[in-house]
């Protein structure tokens, strides 16, 4: 009877190991299931945060384009103004000046 007592002592023990080997080994394997699954979500964020940086990036070199124009047009209007006023004053000059030597 003892003798029986212990086999089934040491087949349970057995089987108890068993259960745990096979645990451990379900374990292993989800933690790398849900280590994968996880690098490719990281993968996909990356690739998608990449893809916003160089779509903004087009964005802000179009509005970038756009105000560099909108500047060169008012730099190239107030520049004309500036020199139709020069030439006003050129015109007026000269004139000021062929005043003074003809009255001098």
């Amino acid at each position: 009877m003892f003798l029986e007592s212990m086999k089934v002592i040491i087949a349970a023990e057995e089987e108890a190991q068993r259960i745990i080997q096979i645990a451990q080994r379900k374990a292993k394997q989800s933690i790398d299931d849900e280590h994968e699954a996880g690098s490719e979500t990281v993968s996909l964020t990356v690739a998608r945060a990449e893809s916003e940086i160089a779509h903004m990036t087009r964005v802000m070199d179009h509005k970038a384009t756009e105000e560099a124009m909108e500047l060169a047009s008012t730099t190239a209007n107030r520049q004309a103004a500036l020199f139709a006023r020069a030439d006003r004053r050129l015109d007026d000059a000269a004139a000021f000046i062929v005043e003074r030597i003809v009255t001098g």
